[in-house]
């Protein structure tokens, strides 16, 4: 259920950049914007890894560390190759994945989230993070954010009278276009963002085999983000992490991520079957 709803978002959202891009931009004016958006999409994509990491200064760990070990266990149960572990110096408790695929991987996870789970908890948040690796939704995300991006951009060109003419001709048409149709990507990416997490919790209560301490574990990070939210980090990051690290403002309205408590009902009703 989760890849029909996934693979009918990215057809919604490519459908909106053909139908924004021939309203706005022309034949060339769409294509020019979707090469810029996946230039810089792709770029992002292939180094995601390093620019994440270093941005919340993460330290690699070794063999030594718990969660290390955590990890290369949930590794082999998961049949991915051993992704390379870092422990962030955040008192926010959170955790995220990150690369361009699976053997090219990494998993990282906060001073904060240490310090309040549990081994089974831990493990449960770490193979949530594991199965975004498995599912590839890093990759399902820059595509999503290529065309979201490109459309914000046609409406940008709209702005500076680039594009098609014809557009001129209904100037309220036009503009509901411009205003609603960049705002429409964006919700669709983020509806797409809020299903891989599903997905993600499914596939993590599959490989640790402990939805119920997957659940325990949403419920303190939830919390725990409240009491003490990340201040120093950039929005645009949200939806890497297991829980939305960032509180208040529009964070609330526009969420990256389900309702906690849909998502530990799920995880419920996935244990009692």
């Amino acid at each position: 259920m989760n890849t029909t709803r996934t693979f009918f978002l990215m057809v919604l959202l490519t459908v909106l950049f053909v139908v924004v891009g021939g309203a706005l931009g022309g034949r060339s004016g769409a294509l020019l914007a979707l090469v810029v958006a996946a230039g810089m999409n792709v770029f992002s994509y292939w180094f995601s890894d390093k620019l994440i990491l270093k941005r919340y200064s993460a330290g690699r760990v070794g063999p030594e560390s718990r969660l290390h070990r955590i990890v290369a266990d949930l590794s082999q149960k998961a049949g991915l190759p051993m992704p390379q572990v870092y422990v962030i110096p955040e008192a926010n408790p959170n955790a995220f994945a990150t690369g361009r695929n699976p053997s090219h991987s990494a998993v990282a996870a906060t001073e904060g989230i240490l310090e309040i789970l549990d081994d089974d908890e831990l493990a449960a948040v770490m193979a949530h993070e594991l199965a975004h690796v498995k599912h590839r939704d890093i990759l399902t995300g820059t595509i999503a954010a290529t065309f979201a991006g490109a459309i914000a951009m046609l409406g940008q060109f709209s702005r500076f009278g680039v594009g098609n003419s014809d557009r001129r001709n209904n100037p309220l048409g036009s503009l509901l276009i411009v205003v609603g149709a960049p705002l429409g990507a964006m919700l669709i990416r983020m509806a797409v963002s809020r299903v891989r997490e599903y997905a993600a919790d499914e596939g993590g209560a599959d490989i640790s085999g402990k939805p119920l301490a997957l659940a325990s574990a949403l419920a303190k990070l939830h919390r725990g983000v409240q009491a003490r939210p990340l201040t120093h980090g950039n929005p645009a990051h949200s939806h890497m992490f297991i829980m939305n690290p960032f509180f208040g403002g529009l964070q609330k309205l526009f969420s990256t991520h389900p309702p906690v408590e849909e998502r530990i009902r799920r995880l419920r009703l996935l244990a009692g079957a």
